[in-house]
């Protein structure tokens, strides 16, 4: 919601600057993004001008030589290609030296030979309208000289308001006056629709229109008043400055004034060519089948049965709420006008909205249910302004068809609640006046109040509680509120608690082995899977579709972190970076699987059957380049599978989890040969491996190593926090190097697997570190060298029981088809 200062300031002017208005409201709960400036920047060198004089200039057909008086006495020469300037006229003029929208400073110009000193503007020169067909003409009661702010509002500030969806009277420039009224306690003007125009026309309403509503469940009010010797036109400079700093686009006065009565009371309007309406007959009922209309913008849109339309009686005039139609549409030949100002559904809007897609001013009021009373208000305001502007008189009557008003809310405020609510003690005259301001009914009973709830704020404020909000925040919460720490039970504090904290223990050790986090989007494109040669029936390859993207791009929710990872190493190598260490912690969305951590989630999407859908913590790594930098000892490596088989070992040991395994797998989107599955004891906990080139290609890298593992089978085996005390000083290990023989397909887990076995508990240790494959091991052979550590808790080992130790492993490496290497 734009709000221009000077239209704010019209009903409360709250005596700051409009930096510090904005503080102010954030402060109590009404969000200003930002102020914009529309218009000069400055305000200096825009004068008012008379031109006493417009000849042709002498080498331009298009241009004309204008003498003009800006009340310095002798006159200055302007040349203008404006087709409307003529002598005689009042102009708005920019001399030298002013600065115009966008921050360029006019000078002295010579064109075609004849010098300029100055500028004669046109209304989107200015930034008050968009028409730049001739030069603005101005009252001819305005001096020369007069300063162009007093006629117009230049560098006009505009609030841009983020408005709350409970907050529906702020749509409305006198909602947020208001609103101002109540932070600040300055004057607020009296509402604008307490003065009605007269009704000079001839009959009365009924005898031009009539109205039938078939839905009042869904229309609780549609009223409609008429207006006969119309005259469309342009609006006046002033509403034309106001409508294009609230970033709306003026059209025609009819048009206008309906847009500008939207933005002041926050309640729609639609004007209708009363001459299109056949008999002036309008029927609010839901479209039929297949039923089609032609909205404003021109789309022919197909309707469902849940869709209100306004009719007469041959077709479709609008989609109640959303977008008026092309059938009867103002023009410039109306002179007879219907101005329809009716109360909808604001849950049927809103899902009307989204089934066609169409969204509008209107239609972002009337979703959060506004209340029937507005409708008399904004025809009121709508009605002066077609008198005055429009020349038109107002037939007598207004055409009310409503079904039964909500019943008036009345609330109980007890100042004891209050009290323990907030924490604080604020006198019941001071909640009355808050609630006051607020334009709330309330009446005195002791220390508390009976409270009466306005037709703005109807289905904001339902309960005491609400009550107790809007004192509080009005009264100040950074203020006033006192710093207190929560009430919590003797010797008790707050902590993390086990999965918290083994969470942030893992992030902390990809991060100490020099890995950045980042923080990928849960949205992605459904096309990602085939990027990443993901298929059927895969569950990754079938994503959860989001039911109203804000995207193509976030259509469908992640069933993978590695796509987020290649999105953001591809951006980082592509601004320059030589490597790359990344990983991340979150969440896939996975349907129809059992869950691994975290409770199922109901998933019903457009295109989707309900099924269980799972939302897994994951970690994902990728890595491009070298992990360590070149230096004179070396280094500047490539990073390779073993590299990040080495990270995530170091993940592991750093939670206290026991020795992860490795065993050859395949995924769409690893190098095959290249990839290992992991798990944890029997439990499987994700993949490891090189990325397939062609994934690469896609996504611009050259070679990138990964790995993406579930968190909860990692979490549930740490140790981490259950450590117990072991002397590991006092009896030294024992350590031996073992070199075996094995079939060259055996896996080294298997290997790993048998010496564990065979050591037994005096076993502490083993590790692969050398592979070796050659002539002299025979043909479908290879060699593991590994190193084992020998150790017992209560005694240094003799050789004799490490070397029996040492013959049980060759017993179990024998089952597998290993033999010691000679």
């Amino acid at each position: 919601m734009r709000v221009p200062y000077s239209w704010l300031r019209e009903y409360c002017d709250p005596g700051i600057t409009p930096a510090e208005l904005a503080d102010r409201l954030v402060m109590t709960g009404t969000e200003v993004e930002r102020i914009d400036v529309v218009g000069p920047p400055s305000p200096d060198n825009f004068v008012v001008g008379k031109v006493t004089e417009a000849v042709q200039h002498p080498d331009a057909d298009r241009l004309r030589v204008c003498t003009v008086d800006v009340g310095e006495g002798a006159p200055r020469t302007i040349v203008c290609g404006a087709p409307n300037v003529g002598a005689g006229q009042t102009v708005a003029v920019a001399l030298p030296g002013a600065r115009m929208p966008g921050g360029d400073k006019l000078r002295k110009a010579k064109l075609r030979g004849v010098a300029s000193d100055g500028m004669i503007l046109a209304a989107d020169e200015l930034e008050v309208g968009e028409d730049h067909d001739g030069i603005m003409v101005l009252d001819d009661a305005l001096a020369a000289g007069t300063p162009l702010t007093e006629v117009l509002p230049l560098a006009e500030p505009v609030l841009e308001i983020e408005v709350t969806p409970n907050r529906s009277d702020c749509f409305g420039v006198y909602g947020v006056a208001r609103e101002v009224h109540a932070v600040t306690g300055a004057e607020l003007a009296a509402a604008p629709w307490a003065i009605e125009p007269p009704a000079e026309g001839a009959g009365r309403a009924e005898d031009f229109a009539s109205v039938t509503v078939e839905v009042p469940d869904l229309c609780p009010r549609f009223t409609a008043r008429v207006f006969t010797d119309v005259k469309v036109g342009p609006s006046p400079l002033w509403l034309q400055e106001r409508l294009s700093a609230a970033g709306q686009r003026p059209i025609s006065n009819i048009v206008d004034i309906t847009n500008y009565v939207m933005l002041m009371t926050a309640q729609p309007l639609h004007a209708y060519d009363l001459d299109k309406v056949p008999g002036g007959e309008l029927i609010v009922r839901t479209a039929r089948p297949g039923e089609k209309m032609t909205t404003l913008d021109g789309v022919e849109r197909e309707l469902d049965p849940e869709t209100v339309l306004v009719c007469d009686r041959d077709q479709p005039t609008g989609i109640a709420a959303l977008m008026g139609g092309q059938v009867s549409e103002v023009s410039d030949t109306t002179t007879s006008v219907l101005l329809e100002v009716a109360n909808w559904n604001g849950t049927n809007v809103l899902e009307t909205s989204r089934r066609l897609s169409l969204r509008s001013e209107a239609s972002a009021r009337f979703e959060k249910q506004l209340h029937p009373d507005l409708c008399l208000r904004a025809q009121a305001v709508a009605s002066r302004l077609i008198v005055e502007l429009c020349g038109a008189k107002l037939v007598p009557g207004t055409i009310d068809v409503a079904a039964p008003e909500p019943p008036p809310r009345k609330l109980r405020l007890r100042g004891a609640r209050v009290t323990g609510i907030l924490g604080m003690e604020i006198p019941a005259a001071d909640q009355r006046a808050y609630l006051e301001r607020m334009d709330f009914e309330v009446l005195s009973d002791g220390d508390d109040l009976e409270v009466t709830v306005p037709p703005d704020r109807y289905y904001d404020v339902t309960r005491e509680i609400d009550l107790i909000e809007e004192v509080g925040r009005l009264h100040g919460f950074a203020e006033n509120l006192p710093t207190t720490l929560p009430k919590v039970g003797e010797g008790k504090v707050g902590r993390l608690n086990r999965t918290q904290r083994l969470r942030r223990r893992a992030e902390d050790e990809l991060r100490d082995l020099g890995f950045d986090q980042i923080v990928g989007w849960s949205f992605t494109d459904p096309g990602e899977a085939s990027r990443l040669r993901i298929e059927e029936p895969d569950p990754r390859a079938d994503p959860i579709l989001v039911a109203n993207p804000l995207s193509d791009e976030g259509a469908a929710m992640r069933t993978t972190l590695l796509g987020s990872l290649l999105d953001v190493a591809a951006r980082n190598l592509a601004r320059g970076r030589e490597a790359v260490a990344l990983f991340e912690a979150g969440a896939v969305y996975l349907r129809g699987t059992p869950p691994t951590e975290g409770g199922p989630l109901a998933g019903n999407f457009p295109g989707n059957t309900p099924a269980p859908v799972t939302e897994p913590h994951r970690y994902g790594a990728l890595a491009v380049g070298p992990l360590v930098p070149k230096s004179w000892r070396g280094g500047g490596e490539p990073v390779d599978f073993f590299a990040l088989k080495g990270v995530l070992e170091a993940l592991a040991s750093g939670l206290g989890c026991p020795p992860l395994t490795f065993a050859p797998t395949s995924e769409p989107f690893l190098h095959p040969g290249r990839s290992a599955k992991v798990s944890i004891g029997n439990a499987p906990l994700g993949w490891l491996g090189e990325v397939h080139p062609l994934v690469c290609r896609t996504w611009d890298i050259a070679a990138a190593v990964g790995f993406e593992i579930d968190a909860a089978p990692l979490l549930a085996a740490a140790t981490l926090g259950d450590e117990e005390f072991e002397d590991v000083t006092t009896f030294p290990a024992a350590r031996r190097d073992l070199a075996v023989v094995v079939p060259a397909d055996a896996a080294a887990a298997d290997v790993v697997a048998a010496v564990r076995a065979g050591g037994g508990e005096l076993l502490r240790g083993v590790e692969v570190f050398d592979l070796y494959a050659g002539e002299q091991l025979g043909e479908g052979k290879k060699s593991l060298a590994l190193a084992l550590e020998f150790r017992a808790a209560d005694r240094t080992l003799t050789d004799e029981e490490v070397e029996a130790a040492r013959g049980s492993i060759l017993g179990e490496l024998e089952k597998i088809g290993g033999t010691l290497r000679e």
